[in-house]
């Protein structure tokens, strides 16, 4: 391994477990993610549709550094850049989805994820040199209006045999559905509402956490 890929593996190692995705425009980001955190979320994917609040990813850069944990920017590689975060997720219709030489080279030390979700969007991907996918949505969410129909669990296993990069469930994942999604070979879940609707969200957090990490059986 290039001493100029060791950042990046080790990134790549901490793609496991619970993904949560904090929208701006959300009551307090920065205290919603640091209540993830403290449920011991240690992916954090700050979504900003309308635009990036530089104060905020600053703040939330801090919470996440704090934490050990992995900072994502959705859609803005160069915000991810700027503010020294841990990756970038694109989806289809983002700046660079289907060419990703321009920002590996801008960024290459960091994480880059794409949305799939279909086989198909999954086969092209793998031309690309991306570092995990988002696959969904696997139940029927109202958190993302673009989401698409469900694929359910065995739309999600076709995914996964279909890569060997980690891939990030999404759509419509509560703690009751966790154990099938763990079970299908999903290396995270990511959720929005399963934590950020809750009452106590450090509470939510820890109770997937838990659900996650618990022996199968």
């Amino acid at each position: 391994m290039a001493a100029d890929q060791a950042p990046r593996v080790a990134r790549a190692r901490l793609l496991h477990g619970i993904y949560a995705i904090v929208n701006e425009g959300a009551s307090d980001p920065v205290a919603l993610a640091r209540a993830a955190l403290a449920g011991g979320v240690r992916i954090v994917q700050y979504r900003a549709k309308h635009g990036i609040v530089a104060d905020r990813l600053r703040a939330l850069r801090a919470v996440t550094l704090d934490a050990r944990a992995l900072l994502i920017v959705n859609d803005d590689w160069r915000a991810a850049r700027d503010f020294a975060c841990d990756g970038v997720h694109l989806g289809p219709d983002d700046d660079g989805f289907s060419d990703l030489a321009p920002i590996r080279a801008a960024l290459p030390d960091a994480l880059i994820g794409l949305s799939c979700g279909t086989l198909e969007e999954i086969r092209a991907a793998e031309r690309l040199d991306a570092d995990y996918y988002g696959i969904g949505a696997v139940y029927a969410t109202g958190s993302k209006a673009d989401a698409g129909a469900p694929i359910g669990i065995d739309g999600l296993r076709a995914t996964l045999a279909a890569t060997a990069l980690p891939v990030a469930a999404i759509g419509g994942i509560t703690l009751e559905r966790l154990p099938a999604i763990r079970a299908s070979g999903a290396a995270m879940a990511a959720v929005i509402g399963a934590i950020f609707a809750a009452a106590d969200p450090a509470r939510a957090a820890r109770a997937l956490v838990d659900r996650w990490e618990a022996p199968a059986g």
